[in-house]
């Protein structure tokens, strides 16, 4: 349907809440609330800034960068979120799609690919030609194929008057590093890069404000009776070994995994070990991503899930897509 998850589904600009240490969060609320009305932006003040030019030291050069930013995101035609996890980039996402006016649409970077895959490009851009705005979320690269595809995509888009709000961990010129030779499609992330204003939103990830250590586990026998709890509760129960989810998502694609989770209320993981394939922590990475969106608890046994990624995994290019994970996923086992 191509419309904000179940989570964000009343999400507004009046809903979103900043934090008063990190100024940056209202500025770019305030920046995307004239971006999709239209209206010119007000110009910063004080000591906040874009780019993460907010500290005292540099408060001159941010209220400079800030004030020519602010107008610079209602010429261009695309916006640029940019932050750690749990600043609420996502929200402010879905709260520009409610707001904006006409045609629109909002989906992950990766189903926005599987888009193309199911149409064709031609067939996708006519799909998405027209729309006032087109919001992306998750905009992680991981192959150089899909950044020429995503770039090329946005270029005819904004051609025809199409509106981009894309989220994201990394800044446009930095796609790619730690993953793949950079230098070898550097013109095709220019040529994203020079159109979106980019938005740093400074902050603490708010799931884990009252979460401390590793993700909530259970014994074998206390797995078994939180299982037997949740169904007697009436909760509709996924419960599967591990090993077996992970052998299963081989062979649905990522942007399947939304519809294995029709119907489901909680999710029982068994005998949870640490992940060496990157391949198989990459499609555990989505799987979480969509479970999060749906707000399921999970159960889990074995390992806690926040600390599945061996083998230096945190040491490489998908570190923030690991790093975001283990936030989602030690906030979901909390609410089991």
């Amino acid at each position: 349907m191509m419309t904000p998850p179940p989570q964000f589904a009343e999400a507004t600009f009046d809903s979103y809440r900043p934090d008063p240490d990190h100024p940056s969060q209202g500025q770019a609320r305030d920046l995307l609330r004239k971006f999709t009305s239209g209206a010119k932006a007000a110009q910063p003040s004080g000591g906040g800034g874009f780019f993460g030019f907010g500290r005292k030291k540099k408060a001159a050069a941010a209220e400079a960068s800030a004030a020519q930013d602010s107008s610079a995101a209602i010429t261009k035609p695309g916006v640029y979120l940019d932050g750690g996890f749990g600043v609420g980039k996502t929200h402010l996402l879905a709260a520009a799609w409610h707001s904006q006016a006409g045609r629109k649409y909002f989906g992950t970077f990766i189903e926005y690919t599987a888009l193309v895959g199911a149409l064709g490009y031609d067939g996708a851009v006519n799909a998405l030609r027209g729309a006032k705005l087109v919001c992306i979320d998750e905009f992680e690269l991981d192959d150089p194929g899909d950044t020429m595809l995503m770039t090329r995509l946005i270029k005819d888009l904004t051609s025809s008057g199409t509106k981009i709000i894309a989220t994201s961990n990394t800044p446009p010129n930095a796609l790619g590093e730690g993953r793949f030779a950079a230098a070898d499609f550097l013109r095709e992330i220019q040529a994203m890069s020079d159109k979106f204003v980019t938005l740093r939103i400074d902050g603490q990830d708010y799931r884990q404000r009252h979460l401390e250590g590793a993700a909530k586990v259970y014994g074998d026998a206390e797995f078994a009776d939180a299982v037997s709890t949740a169904a007697e509760n009436g909760k509709i129960v996924s419960n599967d070994g591990f090993e077996q989810l992970l052998d299963h998502l081989k062979t649905v694609h990522p942007s399947s995994y939304a519809a294995l989770l029709d119907g489901v209320e909680t999710i029982a993981l068994s005998d949870v070990f640490e992940l060496t394939d990157q391949s198989a922590a990459l499609r555990f990475v989505a799987f979480i991503d969509r479970v999060y969106d749906a707000q399921i608890p999970i159960i889990s046994s074995g390992v806690p899930l926040n600390m599945i990624f061996g083998g230096g995994m945190l040491d490489g290019g998908y570190r923030k897509k690991y790093l975001r994970c283990m936030s989602r996923a030690n906030a979901l086992t909390a609410e089991s």
